[in-house]
């Protein structure tokens, strides 16, 4: 069709719509190009269904915090009470320690179940809600909770962690549809850093080259670790995220190992006193018994030869 077969009334629309498609057209291309610059989440680390949620795999998903304590079953015996919590005193108002306080509350349920605690399931679900709620999804965190307890009371280990794994799923849509996305993002790195703490010190429980084979996977680290350049401005500039970048930045040095050598027992301790300093900068509590991973006399360092490959999610060494 040539200009001159276009009526001069048409021509006003005619133009705009070139003009709309191209201006689209520039849109869509900063759009895919924005996206080309957010970190690629590891495969292993998403659910089927975060896969399949309308928003695709794209800067909305993130990873899932089941998937990654899936991967700690590899190190049971978990030290539980050891390990165990006290729910936080206070619900803080700032965003970004809220999401990563829910991050946290949500794998310390995880925790609960993979050590089949029912007992804390409860003050685990009461804190949970009341974090939910000011960060605007508490009514569905409420309908998870509920179901929670119930599955609990009957045992149900395999449900409840479909249970959590839905309530994680479902408060970070709500936080993209509340256009925060960053909120979604920091629940999922304060799951994974509860995640990676209960990790470090199950490997030294007591210390186990194939168990410790498993915290060696700097792309996950990395991949947080540049999650945190797309948070904006003003959440990268707050004293938590400084702080965790900056010890995310000493834990790839740590876990960035040759493929033929897993860590030493010393190396554990060390990434475990990092993150253990991350999750009470976070959190706000401490574990309740302070055997903690620093006072322990240090081991001199070895190099250990790698075991075969387990699979998993913290290794990356999926096997074929």
């Amino acid at each position: 069709m040539s200009l001159s077969s276009i009526r001069p009334y048409a021509l006003p629309g005619f133009f705009f719509g070139i003009v709309f498609l191209v201006v689209q057209g520039v849109a869509i291309a900063q759009e895919t190009a924005e996206e080309e610059e957010v970190p690629q989440i590891p495969e292993e680390l998403l659910e089927d269904e975060h896969v399949r949620m309308e928003f695709g795999v794209n800067k909305f998903t993130t990873p899932s915090i089941r998937k990654v304590f899936d991967d700690l079953q590899q190190l049971r015996p978990l030290p539980y009470d050891e390990l165990k919590r006290t729910m936080p005193e206070e619900t803080s108002t700032d965003r970004t320690k809220l999401a990563l306080t829910v991050g946290l509350l949500l794998a310390d349920g995880f925790f609960a179940i993979e050590a089949e605690k029912f007992f804390d399931l409860e003050p685990i679900g009461r804190s949970l809600l009341q974090h939910g709620k000011v960060l605007g999804s508490g009514t569905r965190v409420s309908s998870y909770m509920k179901s929670v307890l119930e599955k609990g009371a009957k045992r149900e280990w395999d449900e409840l962690k479909n249970e959590l794994s839905k309530a994680q799923m479902d408060v970070e849509k709500e936080m993209v549809l509340m256009r925060d996305v960053d909120a979604a993002n920091l629940i999922s790195l304060g799951g994974w850093l509860r995640a990676f703490e209960i990790g470090c010190a199950a490997s030294l429980n007591p210390y186990d080259p194939e168990k410790a084979s498993i915290l060696a996977r700097p792309d996950i680290v990395e991949y947080f670790e540049l999650n945190l350049e797309t948070l904006e401005p003003r959440i990268q500039n707050s004293e938590v995220v400084k702080e965790i970048r900056a010890g995310l930045k000493e834990i790839y040095k740590c876990v960035d190992v040759p493929d033929q050598e897993v860590l030493s027992e010393n190396e554990v301790r060390e990434l475990w006193a990092i993150v253990e300093g991350l999750v009470d900068s976070a959190y706000g509590s401490k574990r309740l018994i302070e055997t903690t991973s620093s006072t322990t006399e240090p081991v001199e360092p070895t190099t250990t030869t790698k075991p075969p490959a387990t699979g998993g999610v913290i290794s990356g060494e999926v096997p074929e």
